[in-house]
């Protein structure tokens, strides 16, 4: 469901002195898999091929956008769209694109349930190399049993608190093998004897994860350096970016919220609103709802949520809709009202979508002169 402001909560943002969008770090939610992220037979369907996401981060990095991030995705959903049937690989695609720029962060996704903690080491080390500073992590607790099933690699012993344990071990593993010259380590999952993982990276990367539960919260408050979060309106989000921010500083550390949002835009409010709907005309209600069961909804339940309203459920994330000057002043609203410090955007087209964007949203954001955050 898209964020929305009532009357009241314009005010309180007026009065709020939050993060401003010029100070807001914006990237792109690159679409690795086929169909990007409207979930519809009549939006368009961004291919799943290295030189379609090449040119996205290319376009990113030319109109002054802070980030390009992809997702780890292993079995699609189905449907009329065959939603996400064909991915690509994060790791090995961002290495790629962090060769194909120059300044933009470049931010992969890793199962934690898929790659063991010392070839993560070593796999990220290079990407640092190679990007000069610029890798991120975004660490993922593997929970859609289908994706690992297939590979004979789910355990379904493993309880919620039980991934976040194994988790909170991996990484532990991970940043001792990055600082450290040997280590050992006789864990609850992993069991490590004299491993070495040389050399260091110079700069150790960003580390990013998403999830609001206590395990989730609390895990991203002890590691990462950034928190993607999710509500179902405004307020809940700022209060979920105030309380893994609290969190963080009980802990002696500091992190970054960010949120996602989709972009729908076209020369005035009337025909972007008619772009919207256009799209969420044609959701595909099958692959919506394979999606849902895949989160371990019951099949009927899974249905009777999307056929509420599937023109948004569409979406998968909440959209602003408009001209780009209502596009900028919705993007302020939600990033000062909810306390953020980055929006990360999807579009429909990531060609001529992202590139519009750049050319008339991105200077009424960021006025000349001003600067994102680190």
């Amino acid at each position: 469901m898209p964020p929305t402001n009532t009357a009241s909560e314009e005010s309180e943002l007026s009065e709020s002195g939050g993060t401003t969008a010029a100070d807001t770090e914006y990237g792109v939610f690159l679409p690795i898999g086929s169909g990007g992220w409207i979930v519809s037979d009549t939006a368009p369907h961004p291919e799943a091929t290295y030189a379609y996401n090449r040119r996205a981060a290319v376009l990113a990095e030319r109109y002054g956008l802070d980030f390009v991030m992809s997702m780890g995705k292993w079995r699609g959903y189905g449907g009329t769209t065959d939603h996400w049937g064909r991915t690509l690989e994060s790791i090995t695609m961002m290495a790629g694109l962090a060769e194909a720029t120059e300044r933009v962060k470049v931010w992969a996704t890793v199962h934690t349930n898929l790659f063991h903690p010392a070839v993560t080491a070593k796999m990220f080390t290079t990407l640092q190399e190679i990007a000069g500073g610029r890798a991120g992590m975004n660490i993922v607790v593997g929970a859609y049993a289908e994706e690992f099933s297939q590979m004979g690699l789910w355990d379904g012993g493993l309880s919620h608190a039980d991934r976040y344990r194994w988790t909170e071990e991996w990484t532990s593993v991970l940043e001792r093998l990055w600082t450290e010259p040997s280590v050992d380590h006789d864990g609850e999952y992993f069991h490590l004897d004299d491993c070495r993982s040389l050399p260091h990276p110079a700069q150790r990367p960003t580390l990013i994860a998403a999830g609001r539960s206590e395990a989730g919260l609390e895990f991203q408050s002890r590691h990462c350096d950034g928190s993607f979060l999710t509500a179902q309106d405004l307020p809940g989000l700022r209060e979920a970016s105030h309380d893994v921010k609290l969190r963080a500083e009980k802990q002696g550390r500091t992190i970054r919220t960010y949120s996602m949002l989709t972009v729908v835009m076209a020369d005035t409010d009337e025909e972007a609103e008619a772009r919207r709907t256009a799209y969420g005309r044609g959701a595909d209600v099958e692959a919506l709802v394979n999606m849902k069961v895949s989160w371990g909804l019951p099949p009927e339940r899974a249905l009777s949520l999307t056929a509420e309203r599937p023109e948004d459920e569409a979406f998968q994330t909440p959209f602003v809709t408009g001209s780009p000057e209502t596009v900028a002043e919705r993007i302020r609203e939600i990033v000062g009202f909810a306390e953020l410090d980055g929006l990360m955007l999807i579009f429909p087209d990531y060609h001529a979508d992202l590139a519009d964007f750049g050319e008339r949203v991105m200077p009424l954001l960021r006025p000349a002169g001003a600067g994102a955050g680190p």
